[in-house]
């Protein structure tokens, strides 16, 4: 690389931030990590860790005169107003910026296949709705309006914008892979969806591992991130995580429509499930030439579990316990599937 490069972390605590801080720094970059958590990086002697909260100016003041930065990397960044100030007040002392956004800006996911090009949903770059409260229906269009208020500042030639897809593995904090693998731990039978749908989760390494590969390149653009389309399917997840767990599931496969018509709620009562026609197809043909790779899921499922079973910490923030199904509720939902 010659030089150290600088690199600036926004966020950088949990799950795909906390890789990120790991292999920046084991690459030899200069790392500073900025948020408002109690954390471990700063602990590493490669890793500066500066404590300050992101819609406070003066933290974004006092942030500014540590650099410049060759890049910034924006884990964290959900709000439009405050993407906006963010990237004003690094303008000056920053060269690049990389902001991780997600394929739910695209106005069409999860009802038809999207690509890059795709249209996204509208939103103003300086828009804040005065809540911190998580809105799954508000996110796409909020990530859409930081997106914008990043291009505005840094412009197409500075800036690299990834959306990321469903990411699993090792720190995953809010839990959808977590509770397959509680769940077939258990055993018994098993209420399950759609085994030829073809779904992309990546491994988050394999993401962490593109992100500074393309930081090292000085690539800009705007790259989907997820697993090839075509290559995986539901029966394959849950029964790696049936295998993982060494357990004795017995898989009810169950018609979609009709989990739908039973009031199964999609993406958490049965996680990573979703009844709609295209959840899957987010074309990440664009990463792939640019090399993304994809370790094999059953992989990933494996070791994870193995990471959990061994003293993995995983950070609570409440949203895992929204994953799963009461039991009660399953062998209900069976019982009806099976004498229907």
């Amino acid at each position: 690389m010659g030089r150290e490069m600088r690199v600036l972390l926004l966020g950088g605590s949990w799950f795909l931030g906390r890789l990120l801080v790991e292999d920046f720094a084991r690459r030899g970059f200069d790392v500073t990590v900025f948020n408002n958590k109690a954390s471990d990086v700063s602990q590493s002697r490669v890793v500066r860790h500066v404590r300050g909260d992101r819609e406070r100016e003066d933290d974004w003041q006092r942030l500014a005169e540590g650099g410049p930065w060759d890049v910034v990397v924006d884990v964290s960044g959900k709000i439009p107003a405050v993407v906006q100030r963010s990237v004003r007040a690094l303008a000056k002392v920053a060269e690049r910026y990389v902001s991780l956004s997600t394929v739910r800006v695209y106005r069409d996911w999860p009802h038809a296949p999207v690509h890059e090009d795709s249209p996204l949903w509208p939103c103003d770059p300086d828009y804040d709705p005065g809540t911190r409260t998580w809105n799954p229906d508000a996110y796409g269009p909020l990530r859409a309006g930081c997106e914008i208020a990043c291009r505005d500042t840094f412009g197409d030639d500075r800036l690299l914008i990834l959306r990321l897809h469903e990411m699993i593995g090792q720190y995953q904090y809010v839990g959808p892979l977590r509770s397959w693998l509680e769940r077939m731990r258990r055993g018994g039978p098993v209420l399950a969806p759609g085994p030829d749908r073809s779904i992309q989760p990546v491994d988050v390494r394999d993401v962490a591992r593109f992100i500074v590969d393309q930081v090292e390149r000085g690539t800009h653009g705007v790259f989907n991130l997820g697993a090839p389309t075509g290559g995986r399917t539901y029966s394959d997840m849950i029964r790696a995580c049936a295998g993982a767990t060494v357990s004795d599931a017995e898989l009810v496969w169950a018609d979609e429509d009709w989990l739908v018509d039973q009031g199964v709620k999609q993406w958490t009562e049965l996680p990573m499930w979703q009844n709609a026609a295209a959840t899957w197809s987010v074309s990440t043909d664009r990463a792939l030439a640019a090399g993304l790779q994809c370790r094999p899921l059953s992989r990933t499922i494996a070791e994870t579990w193995q990471w959990l079973t061994s003293g993995g910490h995983v950070a609570e923030n409440g949203r895992h316990a929204q994953y799963g199904m009461d039991p009660s509720r399953e062998a209900a939902i069976i019982a009806r599937w099976r004498s229907a």
